[in-house]
Formats: C-alpha cells, structure tokens, sequence
C-alpha cells in the first residue's frame, strides 16, 4: 500500500455523495440502506447522520462490523470494510451539519434522535478507471464484442 493508493481511496470517498452501509440483522442477513456522504477529509473514519433508536444503529450496536460501498463518478467505485460505532458528539453535529441534514431532522441539532454514525475503515478495494468515460464505455463494449477481458482501470485492496 501506497500514499498514492491511499490519496485515490480519500479522492473516491470525497467524490461520492451516496453511500450503501451494510449491516447484519440478529437473524444474520445483510441490509443496505443509503445515506449521504458527509463532506469530510477520508482519513480513515466515515462520517454519516442517522436516527437513533433505528434498526441500523440497533445492528451496529449489536455487531459492528460494516461495508461501506460507494460510486464516484460513471466508472469508479470504493468498498470499504470495518467497524462502526453510534456516537452522539455535538461537537462533530456542529462541525458536519449541513441544510441537507436539516431535511431529515426538522427538530434540528436539538433532535432527540440525533445521532452520528462513524465508520473506522479496515480495508478498502477500489475501481478506477484511468481514461474518460467514454473511453472506458467503448473498452467494454469492445469487449463484449471481442470476448476479451477489457483494460477498464486499476483494482486494488488495501489494509488500513
């Protein structure tokens, strides 16, 4: 793992603005739901408002473990696992809160459910396509035709 491979995974998160965070229910299953990516510099920690109680902050509090997946742009695309915790730190509410939150908490920063929830990242896989879009379209269409294995990006995983 390179800085360089670290700046790519902060640029794909700060170029998403919806993520999908998997949890588990007690029966095991996985669920996604989508929330906003908050608009703060990847340094490890992903940042995103949710109600508490709810069913998602039950399953973190129940088993931690989370996925993060995230488009950025046409073609490039960020997972990212690791834990999750439930915080209510108003100090972060000030620091993050944005007229899009206020959408859904019309009680504002005063809203008893209120509630932040922070992802600290393990690892994270990324997809990136080195060319325009259009290019990396015509790649793959190519490849349908073709049968070969397209040239659409970079793939990589990381330990963080």
């Amino acid at each position: 793992m390179s800085m360089e491979d670290i700046r790519t995974v902060a640029g794909l998160v700060k170029k998403a603005k919806i993520a999908l965070l998997t949890t588990r229910t007690t029966e095991g299953k996985l669920v996604s739901r989508p929330l906003a990516v908050q608009e703060v510099e990847f340094d490890g920690d992903l940042w995103f408002f949710s109600k508490d109680p709810s069913h998602k902050t039950e399953q973190i509090s129940r088993d931690p473990q989370v996925n993060v997946a995230m488009q950025a742009g046409m073609t490039d695309y960020v997972s990212i696992s690791g834990h999750a915790e439930v915080m209510h730190d108003r100090s972060r509410v000030d620091e993050y809160w944005s007229p899009a939150v206020e959408a859904f908490f019309p009680d504002g920063k005063d809203d008893p459910e209120l509630s932040l929830v922070v992802v600290h990242a393990d690892t994270a896989e990324y997809w990136k396509s080195d060319d325009p879009t259009v290019v990396t379209m015509f790649k793959l269409a190519k490849s349908s035709v073709t049968g070969e294995h397209p040239d659409a990006g970079t793939n990589k995983t990381l330990d963080l």
